[in-house]
């Protein structure tokens, strides 16, 4: 059976694994995505202390190099290269299990109750289902399937 051709964005996580690791940084996400009429290509990048500017640009210029010798994307494109944010989307296992005990809104794809917002505490993560737990302010636990869910992110109550 021949082998499962990867997407473009973990081609060039890939791509840029060794260099965030050199540098000292963590690669959060890689997302390639049409707006508009244009292609994006966008590292979302971090270290244990926040990620500077400087950072940033600094790895922008050592990525750009690298995709422009492995040349891994045949149409033309934009790089971004930036901090994943306060409130950052999860979307991989360890975000989910790095953030147990956090603050985190739970974004459902179709209201529960007239609801579709959900904050509460992250209480649980099943790496095999995908499914989110979530307590509420009410002592109340919740379930979530990745079916149902637009979108989990962590959640800063200033910005809230």
């Amino acid at each position: 059976m021949p082998e499962k051709k990867q997407n473009t964005a973990a081609v060039c996580e890939k791509l840029a694994e060794g260099l965030a690791q050199e540098m000292g940084l963590t690669i959060w996400d890689v997302v390639f995505e049409k707006e508009g009429a244009g292609w994006y290509l966008r590292y979302f990048v971090d270290t244990e202390e926040g990620i500077t500017i400087d950072a940033c640009e600094a790895f922008s210029r050592r990525i750009s190099d690298l995709l422009d010798e492995a040349d891994p994307i045949p149409q033309s494109y934009c790089l971004e290269v930036s901090s994943p944010g306060i409130e950052r989307k999860f979307t991989r296992p360890w975000h989910f299990r790095q953030y147990l005990g956090a603050p985190v809104l739970v974004r459902l794809i179709r209201p529960v109750e007239g609801r579709r917002d959900f904050i509460g505490t992250l209480s649980d993560y099943d790496e095999d289902t995908g499914e989110v737990s979530l307590l509420l302010e009410e002592d109340l636990e919740m379930r979530f399937s990745p079916a149902e869910t637009a979108f989990v992110r962590l959640y800063d109550e200033e910005l809230g």
